[in-house]
């Protein structure tokens, strides 16, 4: 539980909400929480009370609770988050297809943005990342590895690949800005990107980096970022929750 924050406990005649007749009473109480979501009675972030007292307080049994709960979680309208409970879901990113950072879009649609920094380590790597940053085999890069948080909630485990010349970028300033905020800075223009989405099953640490658990889908997004003068700058391989992130496109019929 984080210190201060109380869960949030509507009366019983809110919650139960009659249905079709003979309807189980976790749907009923699944349509009683959907209900509140919906008419803001739940906020983006209120936790709720906890399967125990919840069950005790409607005179239901925890599996019926469980139920109720599971069915709005598939439905990406509560997350469950160890320390913390069950919360209401702070609304899904979606993100244009565009040449911009995950910090800048969290910014602009109105979200709080911040970042856990994993490592930040300057070595060999494999020659896949040389490859894409067009290196020889044996060069050394910046590998920077952080999970990026939106209104507290992870949501992307990000891990960026960078040429020696950026090898002085720290820890300190990626947790203050995105990583295209510090390539602005040092006078870098990013033109065009050549990237790729996919899907696949989390890993163990990308399960509990983002609070999905492991095998759970993630989107994916491996990017390769240019500068001006056509040089490639960063290469990116990224994954996102799909219950709290998504991408948009616009097609043209020409």
């Amino acid at each position: 539980m984080i210190e201060g924050e109380r869960p949030v406990v509507l009366p019983a005649e809110q919650l139960l909400q009659p249905t079709t007749e003979g309807s189980p009473l976790w749907i009923r109480l699944s349509r009683g929480l959907e209900g509140a979501i919906g008419s803001g009675a739940l906020t983006p972030g209120a936790r709720l009370e906890n399967e125990v007292s919840m069950s005790e307080r409607l005179s239901l049994s925890r599996p019926t609770v469980r139920r109720a709960i599971q069915e709005l979680v598939d439905k990406g309208l509560l997350v469950r988050r160890r320390g913390v409970g069950t919360q209401v879901v702070h609304g899904s990113v979606a993100r244009q297809i565009d040449l911009t950072s995950l910090h800048d879009d969290l910014a602009r649609s109105g979200r709080v943005p911040s970042t856990r920094v994993l490592d930040v380590t300057f070595a060999r790597v494999g020659s896949e990342v040389t490859e894409q940053l067009g290196l020889d085999p044996a060069a050394r890069v910046l590998k920077i590895r952080r999970v990026r948080f939106a209104d507290a909630v992870p949501i992307a485990v990000l891990e960026n690949y960078l040429p020696e010349a950026f090898a002085d970028i720290t820890a300190e300033r990626l947790a203050d800005v995105g990583l295209y905020h510090e390539l602005r800075d040092r006078g870098v223009t990013l033109r065009v990107a050549r990237q790729r989405i996919g899907a696949r099953r989390a890993s163990v640490d990308e399960g509990l980096l983002l609070d999905i658990g492991r095998g759970a889908p993630v989107l994916t997004m491996d990017r390769t970022a240019y500068d001006a003068d056509g040089a490639a700058v960063e290469y990116g391989h990224h994954c996102y929750r799909p219950d709290l992130y998504g991408f948009e496109m616009t097609l043209v019929d020409r």
